[in-house]
């Protein structure tokens, strides 16, 4: 046998086993898709870094990420459920959707999935986010609320030694403030047309003591409900609200924030630790921050704005899903990424390092995570937002008053049954 006359083939033939192995290897890789947002608490770089560190653990599985804003967010699960098996395997899902996925089954179930020992570990508000009709549809990724963050520079300048501990005492802060030129409008919101302004109002319709049903009616004219509009209009009345705030989201009210140009702004959890960094805002070091006040003296309030990831009902690989949820939310990804989100985990707020740096934020939380309101449930809350939001933004425009817009609102709500 000529060796070296077989030499090239051999040569060729190992390539070609070679290519096939790798063939192989690339087809046992199992590809899944997973749906995020493009806002509030964490950032897609972390995301991506969460995501990275997962696929070096499972080398076997590929993540395709894709981002949307928040308010393209539940159109596009609901859209995906025509893809089929081509759809989403792991989507971002808001506290308030179960209802409506459990009707049109959009997720699958998890409740055999759960370890009950784990979900004890969990805030029970956490939990909640992911549950319906007594089934678990997720696990809950992100636990939020609504604060009140303050410029303590700006407080100090006026002479105001204390936070406000009512939201009468924003309101009166916030014309000391404006009287003395510190500030020309000392508070800013995120009132755009979208669900950041439901997120508002239901912190204000909580610490007003109202509610969104009243004998199993939507009711958006009760006392407490009617008083949280009315505050609302009121401080942009008095000009102590920035008129823009009808236009903004989260992201505008930090930066208007971070710019100094705002005294007082309510805000999810991840605005402390961005306002605070002095490479991207101008106020570091002077950001106070406490948990939304209530309406007296020693109560706070505070939004359920807290998300679940969950698998998506027509997905194909459902297991490979389930592993990276069950990586995503476990405690020592959390507690590494705490710095824009807190964690889901009881025990992580006593954790020093996730402590580091934030203890206000986390003294906080321990107080508002505990009080969270939900918004209104219904399998049509979609539409319901829709409804509060343009009648909300009639009130804020001097449209219309608030009794006429919260009437109409109501009025609205019932035809949806």
């Amino acid at each position: 046998m000529n060796i070296k006359r077989m030499c090239p083939a051999l040569t060729l033939c190992a390539l070609s086993v070679l290519s096939l192995g790798l063939s192989a290897q690339a087809l046992a890789k199992t590809q899944i898709s997973a749906l995020f947002m493009t806002q509030a608490a964490y950032s897609e770089n972390d995301i991506r870094a969460m995501t990275a560190d997962f696929t070096k653990q499972h080398p076997d599985i590929d993540v395709n990420l894709e981002f949307v804003p928040y308010e393209a967010l539940h159109d596009k699960i609901v859209a995906a459920r025509g893809a089929g098996g081509n759809g989403y395997d792991v989507v971002l899902f808001d506290a308030i959707w179960p209802a409506e996925f459990y009707k049109f089954g959009l997720l699958q179930d998890v409740t055999p999935r759960i370890n009950g020992d784990d979900s004890k570990k969990i805030f029970s508000g956490a939990m909640s986010t992911v549950t319906y009709k007594d089934k678990i549809w997720g696990l809950p990724w992100i636990l939020d609320t609504k604060y009140l963050y303050y410029n303590k520079a700006m407080l100090t300048k006026a002479g105001i030694t204390t936070p406000p501990q009512t939201w009468e005492q924003v309101e009166q802060q916030s014309e000391i403030l404006k009287q003395k030129g510190i500030v020309k409008y000392p508070l800013v919101w995120s009132w755009s047309q979208a669900e950041a302004l439901i997120c508002d109002y239901t912190t204000l319709v909580q610490a007003f003591g109202g509610e969104f049903t009243q004998q199993g009616k939507f009711n958006f004219t009760n006392p407490g409900a009617l008083k949280a509009v009315t505050y609302m209009k009121e401080t942009l009345d008095k000009g102590l609200t920035n008129p823009n705030s009808r236009e903004y989201l989260e992201e505008d009210v930090r930066k208007s924030f971070s710019n100094g140009d705002a005294a007082f702004a309510l805000n999810w959890t991840y605005m402390y630790n961005m306002a605070n960094d002095p490479k991207q805002s101008k106020v570091a070091g002077d950001v106070g921050i406490v948990p939304a006040p209530g309406g007296k003296a020693g109560n706070v309030s505070g939004v359920n704005g807290s998300m679940g990831l969950g698998i998506a009902k027509a997905s194909q690989h459902p297991e490979q899903a389930w592993q990276y949820i069950t990586y995503m939310v476990s405690q020592p990804v959390q507690d590494k990424y705490a710095k824009l989100s807190l964690p889901v985990w009881k025990s992580s707020y006593d954790d020093p390092a996730v402590q580091q740096g934030q203890e206000p934020l986390i003294a906080a939380a321990k107080q508002s995570l505990n009080v969270m309101l939900s918004r209104p449930a219904t399998d049509q809350y979609s539409q319901l937002s829709n409804i509060l939001q343009q009648n909300l933004q009639q009130v804020l425009q001097n449209q219309v008053t608030p009794e006429a817009g919260m009437q109409a609102a109501t009025k609205a709500a019932d035809r949806l049954h």
